[in-house]
């Protein structure tokens, strides 16, 4: 260390230092840049991204929306077998009505519609 203790370290003119610092903000705002547009291109289409959020929220609206429907469904269909199971006029009623059934010594009659001619 001793034999260099006479010479001096020579230094960067200002205007190359000046210049050698720009490049350095410059290659750091590049690279902080391009790390941002990554975060954020994950961010919004990655797996669990904002796109996907999107996609699941509106699939779990129409699965519920389809839940409510089909409870409504149910609940139709558990009166009903009520009143199949309990109610004799209603039974009696979807006899006449749907198989065409008539107690012993009543009279059927038949209405036929007339076709209007236009």
């Amino acid at each position: 260390m001793r034999r260099y203790k006479g010479l001096k370290r020579r230094r960067r003119p200002l205007k190359i230092r000046q210049q050698v610092v720009a490049t350095q903000k410059q290659f750091i705002r590049g690279v902080i840049l391009l790390l941002g547009i990554t975060l954020l291109i994950i961010f919004v289409f990655g797996d669990h991204g904002l796109l996907q959020l999107y996609k699941m929220k509106r699939e779990r609206a129409t699965v519920q929306a389809h839940i409510v429907q089909l409870r409504k469904e149910r609940e139709k269909v558990t009166a009903e077998k009520n009143r199949l199971e309990n109610d004799l006029q209603y039974i009696e009623k979807l006899a006449r009505e749907r198989y065409r059934m008539v107690k012993p010594g009543e009279k059927v009659y038949k209405v036929i519609s007339k076709k209007t001619e236009n």
